[in-house]
């Protein structure tokens, strides 16, 4: 009795499920990559030559050059700051506030900022700016 050899399947079968995981691992991934929350509005912070800090998830106050506001990803006005700081701390106790300021903008805005942040309370601000040469 004579056994017939086992036929064997080609090589590009055997490569088909490799390339159907490589997709979906590429689908994935460029899925997971879009879900980064950004800025309410483009903000570009000065360069430093330390290093930099980078953005947190909560506690990023955004000032643009033209003087707009935003904690968290929501506008808020100078009149709405001190309240917004208020929920601020009460949901974030433990969190420090990080400022980003438009290189664009004014000096004496980012001052006076500041200041406001020092009148509603806030003991900590970090200023947020970018490697020099990035």
């Amino acid at each position: 009795m004579r056994l017939k050899p086992r036929k064997t399947a080609p090589d590009s079968e055997n490569v088909l499920p490799l390339i159907n995981i490589v997709f979906l691992l590429l689908i994935f991934f460029m899925v997971a990559g879009a879900l980064e929350r950004s800025d309410l509005f483009a903000v570009e912070p000065p360069a430093t030559r330390a290093a930099a800090e980078s953005d947190a998830a909560v506690g990023v106050l955004l000032l643009a050059a033209d003087g707009r506001l935003a904690l968290d990803g929501t506008a808020v006005t100078r009149e709405d700051l001190p309240a917004a700081l208020e929920a601020f701390r009460t949901a974030h106790p433990d969190e420090i506030l990080r400022l980003k300021a438009d290189a664009g903008g004014d000096a004496v805005a980012v001052v006076g900022l500041l200041d406001e942040l020092r009148a509603a309370g806030v003991q900590q601000v970090v200023l947020l700016a970018t490697e020099a040469g990035r």
